[in-house]
């Protein structure tokens, strides 16, 4: 059935589209637009609706705007032009009989590039004349029109601008010389067979001399500028625009200003190079002004790697203006590399964010705080029906001056990134030396001077730490776009009505009653930009007629109402405020609003000044997302065009790449502060990546861009996962380290471990990235997957080139990767640890039971450990013999790895180093219980059954033996004689077990009852081990289960009968639960409740546990069954034989002896060599075979001690003292 519209609907908005995502990552720009607000979108057609008589100047301006535009596109043109030639194939020799084809090729693919020069000169030459003309027009003393306006001015500065840029691209592009000087080359082989050539030849002439001729562009400007009549007055307007915006910080964006300081010095050069009043310049503007500008900024930013120093340029333009060059003043300013040490250093500090990182991160700070009041403030009012409207203006107002704030922060702070980059590049590092590979500085490249190894360690943190306060302010100021924009357009449209209908009322009565052209310039500016709709204090007959005197009134009420005014009007009401303010004359003295020689008040000049920079705000307020874009983009970080070509390489490495050397900086530092802007450096390669494919538009430029993101992203992925890996892998070893050990130590501190932020990047879904949405915490977890693999498999295969005493430090290992699993788990989707060591250890069938550290086990005591380690009764440890002759083991290498596949820090790997070799010398109870817990009860069983399989298998092996050491025993062998004394019961000894050619079958049977011995006193330690671990399981299921401990160590039930307590409290739950009349899931509980019950039964039957040590000997009982008949003879007679016995006890009697008059003879051979593990051996299968009583009653070492007991009875003490003693030792 269909669901209705309305409910689906209301079923859609109750999903939430919202995700915790923190804000780590700056704007990712979705649409671009050229065109803005700042710019006129209908190029200023509603002028004319005006009559202010401005059609010539709007017509200029929009004329200037195109060839702006246009010159821009030339810009970018030369910029990112490479060499073709370095492209060019080059013929061998046995191919010379093409090289006419090859010529002709080439002059087709160099002339397409040289077609892109020549419309760059003749663009050059068409806005030169326009500029010129424009300049000339408003320089004729007869002059009939009116202008220029302030829009004007700034388009002519922009247009300047554009042609000194493309001088200095010009001046700059060693390629592009070469690639003509190969062009005319192949023009000349070519054209031979052409006819009428002389034209191309003509233009190529003209091309050469524009390329080789520096400065072309500004000396043909020159020429055009004076070509009619001088254009100083024009000049001097633009020099005094310049100046005092730079003084007064006029301009709000860096942008402009940059333009103002690229301009100055070419328009004082053009000013004072007139052949007719060259010195009037400082007869208006000191020239100490223009000094101390020029000292204030030694390098402007023109390209992102090309900078202009005023210095150098006003040194070699005096070359080509003889005028200037009398100005010595102006050229004696140091360029950047002639700068004193002193002045370097001052500089240094002036340029250098590490020096103001500090101040930025207060404004940061404090901004942040005080905008996000404002915008809970916009919230607050627009969720109340507020009738207080002094209140809502305050709160607008607050807005308003916040977003200015706002501007003007991200400005400066963008400009200080663009003037410390030029810094840097005219200012290359000397003293390059590597701090790793301490290479020589000749080997490194001139980018690398400027830019890998030109910023400290504290400079490239201070560039992160400015780069993530620019992005996330504008970040922040960009997400309430829509929520402030009816907000800024009613506080700009009270601004402009306040000003229009109540202070130039106010004038009119006052100041300018009086002045008809002045009133008229103020009634011009109410006409075009008061909104008599919004007004409500008076009727309007009285608005008009206000301007024309009467009483003194209050100011006007206006509606709040988001009109902002339009480009045209800004446009119309500076160029009026400035036409009331100078008059019309470009000659008057003092700057823009001095009052020098003018009678108007200094208040209203000052309201004047106030609102004419306010008009320039509002058109970067009212493009709010554009202006935004450009103060937070950063992407100039990237570009290298010019050291590309004058490093003659492709591209460079991602270490000479500054976006990549901050990300590179953060992971390295491991600076907690930092850690959580680690994508904000990404972020540059969005802006240059825009850049290339909007400005620049060059695609080549974008796919380079796009392939090494690709290649930092995955280093970034790698590296950063490693970080996190180690921290977290040094948190887990830190928690893990015992207490003990800690407290004993004075610097304990050391191990512990620093707070790392690493989860607001575990949330990080979707990261933007060259319009790609990327899931960062799917790749880190998924490199985190494989990291904790890879560290098991470290683990396992540094345990395998180890012995087994090394399975203590496997474990400690192991736990601190699982706990670091554990920690790192509550932020990350991981696989389960289970399952990885599984996967490791090839454990993943259900009917698997063997795994590959179980193997390895197995393998170390069959190789290892049965054959070259010895037990010691006494301290219950197996340790390496070191009289055993080794057999060579082959062993797998010590794998390498990084500390973090250990504990982490170096630190903490010496602290459980430690820790492990105090294990490494022996095997016991720690070595049981770490392979009791590591291999679990599922891989166990197959452990035990294998040595007891290697037991039977001993056995039968040993059986041969045996039987050759029965038939080398002597018929009879009666009990010793006490009468020869202790000597002659050895001598007699001897002569009964002449084993003499039977040596190595003696040695062997007596190494394979010492490894049967072993896997007993193995079983015993593992008996007692699981033993512990079953009464550990037992006092925390007992409660549970109703079981107590009796008194004769039986197990009772508490209750007598029912259910046991788990069973009781789940059936009793599922019962209330039940009963509940609310409940709509009662057969889960009832589920539960059946669980509970068979947890019970599986429980109860794992308590009574058997021993290990006792299904052993069983075992070996059974093994032995097969050979009772032969080491086990039933006497004939039905008595016990004495003499001609040759069961295994008196085999293994003989064998003890020998071992132990050997042991008299060597003291510390034998025991080192079997220990006690063939006492063990040996007495077990006596034991079994039922022939204790026998051997205790006729081994040779009990009759011998006998002997010697009756012999001290007669001889004196001394020497009876030491024939028993010498039998002890024997026995």
């Amino acid at each position: 059935m269909a669901v209705p519209v309305e409910e689906a609907i209301a079923a859609l908005s109750t999903f939430s589209l919202e995700d915790d995502q923190p804000d780590v990552q700056g704007l990712a720009a979705t649409l671009s637009v050229e065109r803005s607000a700042a710019s006129s979108p209908i190029e200023y057609g509603d002028v004319s609706a005006y009559r202010l008589s401005l059609s010539e100047d709007t017509k200029a301006v929009n004329q200037l705007n195109i060839l702006i535009q246009e010159g821009k596109e030339m810009a970018s043109v030369l910029y990112t032009y490479r060499s073709c030639v370095k492209a060019l194939p080059q013929l061998p020799d046995s191919m010379k009989q093409s090289q006419a084809e090859l010529y002709l090729e080439t002059y087709q693919v160099l002339d397409l590039e040289m077609s892109r020069l020549r419309d760059i000169q003749r663009w050059q030459s068409s806005a030169a004349s326009k500029l010129a003309a424009d300049m000339q027009r408003f320089s004729r003393p007869e002059r009939r029109i009116n202008g220029p306006t302030i829009t004007h001015l700034r388009s002519m500065l922009k247009l300047l601008d554009v042609l000194v840029q493309l001088d200095h691209l010009k001046n700059a592009k060693a390629s592009i010389p070469n690639d003509f000087s190969w062009y005319k080359r192949t023009f000349t082989q070519v054209s031979v067979q052409w006819q009428d050539t002389d034209s191309m030849r003509e233009e190529l002439d003209d091309l050469q001399i524009f390329l080789s001729t520096r400065w072309a562009i500004l000396l043909n400007l020159h020429v055009e500028m004076f070509r009619v009549n001088n254009v100083e007055d024009i000049l001097q307007v633009l020099i005094i625009f310049c100046v005092e915006s730079l003084e007064l910080d006029f301009a709000l964006l860096f942008p402009e200003r940059h333009v103002l300081l690229r301009v100055l010095p070419v328009l004082v050069v053009l000013a004072t190079s007139s052949e007719k009043d060259g010195e009037s310049l400082y007869k208006r503007v000191k020239i100490n002004r223009l000094i101390n500008i020029f000292k204030n900024d030694p390098v402007i930013p023109a390209f992102p790697d090309l900078h202009l120093s005023p210095a150098a340029i006003l040194k070699e333009l005096s070359m080509y203006f003889q005028k200037f060059s009398s100005q010595t003043r102006l050229l004696t300013l140091p360029a950047p590399h002639e700068l004193p040490p002193r002045e370097i250093q001052e500089y240094q500090r002036h340029y250098s964010i590490a020096n103001h990182i500090g101040a930025i991160r207060c404004e940061h700070d404090d901004f942040s705080i005080r905008f996000a009041s404002s915008i809970n403030q916009i919230i607050l009012l627009k969720s109340t029906d507020s009738s207080d409207s002094e209140w809502s203006n305050e709160v607008k107002g607050n807005m308003y001056d916040m977003v200015v704030e706002g501007f003007q922060l991200l400005s400066r702070w963008t400009g200080r990134v663009w003037e410390q980059c030029a810094w840097k590049f005219s200012r290359p590092c000397k003293d390059a030396v590597h701090v790793d590979s301490q290479e020589i500085s000749a080997s490194f490249s001139d980018y690398e001077k400027v830019v890998r190894l030109n910023y400290t360690a504290e400079e490239r943190k201070a560039l992160v730490e400015l780069v993530s306060c620019i992005k996330s302010i504008g970040s922040m100021m960009q997400r309430c776009d829509t929520l402030v924009a009816d907000s800024l357009w009613e506080i700009i449209h009270a601004e402009v009505q306040d000003f229009v209908q109540n202070k130039l009322a106010t004038m009119l009565r006052t100041t300018f009653r009086k002045k008809k052209d002045l009133s008229r310039i103020l009634s011009d500016m109410r006409t075009l930009s008061a909104d008599w709709m919004a007004n409500t204090s008076k009727p309007e007959p009285e608005l008009h007629s206000s301007q024309h005197g009467g009483e003194e009134s209050k100011g006007n009420f206006f509606y709040p109402r988001p009109v902002a005014p339009t480009a045209a009007q800004i446009h119309c009401l500076q160029f009026l405020i400035y036409d009331l303010v100078s008059g019309g004359n470009l000659r008057k003295p003092g700057g823009l609003f001095g009052n020098t020689g003018t009678e108007n008040s200094i208040n209203d000049l000052k309201q004047l000044e106030t609102f004419f920079y306010k008009l320039s705000f509002f058109l970067h307020i009212l493009d709010y997302t554009v202006t935004i874009g450009t103060l937070t983009d950063l992407g100039f970080l990237w570009f290298r065009e010019f050291y590309l070509e004058s490093s003659r390489v492709i591209q460079f490495p991602i270490e000479c790449s500054l976006p990549w050397i901050m990300v590179d900086y953060v992971i390295e530092s491991q600076n907690a502060g930092l850690i959580e802007s680690i994508l904000l450096p990404f972020d540059i390669y969005n802006d240059s990546a825009q850049h290339a494919l909007v400005v620049l538009k060059q695609r080549f430029l974008y796919d380079e861009i796009e392939a090494e993101v690709d290649l930092c992203f995955d280093q970034l992925v790698l590296k950063l996962s490693e970080t996190i890996f180690t921290y977290y892998k040094s948190w887990a070893a830190s928690e893990l380290l015992d207490p003990s050990f800690l407290f004993a130590l004075d610097n304990g501190e050391k191990y512990s471990i620093r707070p790392m932020r690493f989860s607001a990047l575990f949330r990080m879904t979707r990261v933007k990235l060259l319009g790609r949405t990327i899931n960062f915490r799917s790749l880190i977890a998924e490199r985190m997957n494989k990291v904790f693999r890879e560290n098991l498999e470290f683990l396992f295969d540094r345990f395998e080139s180890q012995d087994l005493c090394a399975i203590v430090e496997l474990e400690k290992l192991i736990d601190v990767l699982k706990h670091s699993h554990e920690l790192l788990s509550k932020e990350l989707s991981l696989d389960s640890f289970t399952l990885m060591l599984n996967e490791m250890q090839e454990n993943i069938s259900l009917v698997s039971f063997s795994s590959r550290l179980t193997s390895q086990i197995w393998a170390e005591l069959q190789t290892d450990f049965l054959p070259n380690f010895i037990f010691c009764n006494t301290t219950q440890r197996f340790i390496r013999s070191s009289k055993v002759s080794h057999v060579p083991i082959q062993k797998p290498s010590v794998p390498h790895a990084k500390p973090n596949f250990y504990c982490g820090s170096q630190d903490l790997n010496m602290a459980y180093q430690s820790f492990a070799r105090l294990h490494s010398g022996f095997f016991g109870v720690p070595h049981i219980y770490s392979i009791v817990r590591l291999l679990g009860s599922r891989s166990l069983p197959w452990l035990i059954r294998a040595l007891l399989d290697y037991i039977s298998n001993k056995i039968t092996a040993l059986e041969p033996m045996i039987t050759g050491l029965q038939e080398a025993l002597p018929k009879s062998i009666g009990l010793l004689p006490f009468d020869g004394g202790v000597a002659g019961c050895q001598r007699i000894v001897k002569e009964h077990l002449n084993w003499g050619s039977k040596s190595q079958l003696k040695s062997e049977v007596l190494h394979g009852i010492k490894e049967i011995g072993s896997v007993i006193s193995w079983m015993g330690l593992l008996d007692i081990v699981l033993r512990e671990v079953d009464t550990s399981n037992f006092m925390q299921t007992a409660p549970w289960l109703g079981l107590i401990p009796g008194s004769d160590g039986q197990i009772l039930h508490s209750q007598d009968v029912g259910d046991s307590p788990l069973v009781s409290l789940f059936k009793s739950a599922a019962v209330a639960v039940d009963s509940y009349p609310r409940n709509t899931t009662p057969t889960s509980f009832l589920t539960m409740s059946k669980q509970a019950e068979a947890a019970d039964l599986l429980y109860k039957a794992n308590i009574n546990a058997g021993s290990v040590l006792e299904y052993t000997l069983a075992f070996i009982n059974a093994a032995l069954d097969k050979y009772c008949t032969k080491w086990s003879a039933a006497p004939k007679t039905g008595f016990i034989d004495i003499t001609t016995s040759k069961d295994f006890y008196r085999v293994f009697s003989g064998l003890q002896f020998g071992y132990l008059e050997e042991s008299v003879q060597l003291p510390s051979n034998h025991h080192e060599v079997l220990g006690d593990s063939v006492a063990w051996g040996g007495c077990t299968i006596i034991y079994l075979l039922g022939q204790q009583l026998h051997f205790e009653l006729f081994d040779f070492s009990y009759q011998l001690l006998n002997v010697a007991e009756v012999e001290t009875a007669s001889t004196s003490p001394a020497l009876r003292n030491a024939n028993y003693m010498q039998v002890l030792t024997l026995h």
